[in-house]
């Protein structure tokens, strides 16, 4: 696990085994919970992750036309008290874990663990850890994408710079396109990860 520095309880990246040489310095960064797996509300126990049936799929095909994929998550529930940061990185471990026997590997996941009202070096819609995977692993961000299901997660990517910020209709993405819809005239929304893997996939 590597600490970004910030004050309080730090914006953490967890370092997971990285895949194989890819080709190009492309990324998809992916939200989580409602993007790759059920969002059941603070999911902070193993026997509470639900992974999409498409997610394996999706990410693979991703995978293997050379992108680095990267987690990005707000996990607020940690700053709240409702859970501690062991009990998500067991989650993310096991979710990791269940991937990686389809042959699906993250170059790192990154989480903010501060509540809305905590300052934050990379709360979503900051930036930042897109800026650190771009600094660390020479990702090209303007030939990348965010995935997610909050507009947050689109707001992120477009303060990054990158090519695409795609919407699921997973998780909370339903009622943001209901909600929102002035706000992701830039976006592209789809009904779920394997969808998006498609279009980007379409676009090489």
């Amino acid at each position: 696990m590597k600490a970004d520095g910030s004050t309080g309880i730090a914006n953490t990246a967890i370092e997971l085994p990285v895949g194989k040489l890819q080709k190009t310095t492309a990324a998809v960064f992916l939200d989580r919970d409602g993007v790759l797996i059920e969002d059941r509300g603070y999911v902070s126990r193993v026997e509470d992750v639900v992974i999409f049936p498409w997610t394996a799929r999706a990410l693979r095909m991703l995978y293997d036309s050379g992108y680095k994929l990267f987690v990005v998550t707000n996990q607020s529930g940690i700053g709240r008290g409702y859970y501690t940061v062991e009990d998500m990185e067991r989650v993310n471990r096991h979710i990791e874990e269940v991937l990686s026997r389809d042959g699906v590997q993250f170059e790192r996941v990154y989480f903010a663990p501060e509540a809305p009202d905590q300052p934050s070096r990379g709360r979503k819609p900051s930036p930042q850890f897109l800026f650190d995977a771009r600094d660390e692993f020479g990702i090209d961000l303007k030939s990348s994408y965010m995935i997610g299901d909050k507009l947050t997660d689109l707001e992120c990517g477009w303060n990054a710079g990158v090519a695409r910020s795609i919407l699921v209709r997973t998780g909370y993405g339903a009622e943001v396109e209901k909600a929102c819809r002035e706000r992701l005239r830039d976006a592209l929304v789809v009904d779920d990860l394997y969808a998006a893997a498609e279009w980007i996939l379409g676009r090489r």
